[in-house]
């Protein structure tokens, strides 16, 4: 069963990313975003070490938002996994109840 409080929807979702890394070095860069869900994504393709806790930026189509890192992988396809901050606004365009209920249905 899962666990999670909200739908997970795979995606693909070009982004750009800024913040400190863990050296608390200033970046930016391009990345995607790989998993989305009204609360969070999975970010792949991060060139820049980070640590749960941190917080970055991410702008997509939808808009810009801050994001609180929920974990990070330390494998070659670079994922973060991004929790959104209550008070920032959700920039998907995406409602991934109804995506969840088509793919359960396909």
């Amino acid at each position: 069963m899962d666990r999670r409080r909200t739908h997970r929807v795979s995606a693909y979702l070009p982004v750009r990313v800024w913040g400190m890394d863990a050296q608390a070095l200033p970046f930016m860069q391009l990345a995607k975003i790989t998993n989305i869900s009204t609360g969070g994504a999975v970010i792949e393709g991060m060139r820049r070490q980070m640590k749960p806790g941190q917080t970055v930026h991410v702008q997509a189509s939808g808009g810009t938002a801050q994001f609180r890192v929920a974990w990070a992988s330390a494998s070659k396809s670079g994922e973060l996994g991004i929790e959104r901050l209550a008070s920032e606004p959700a920039i998907w365009n995406v409602n991934t109840a109804v995506c969840g209920e088509f793919v359960g249905k396909g």
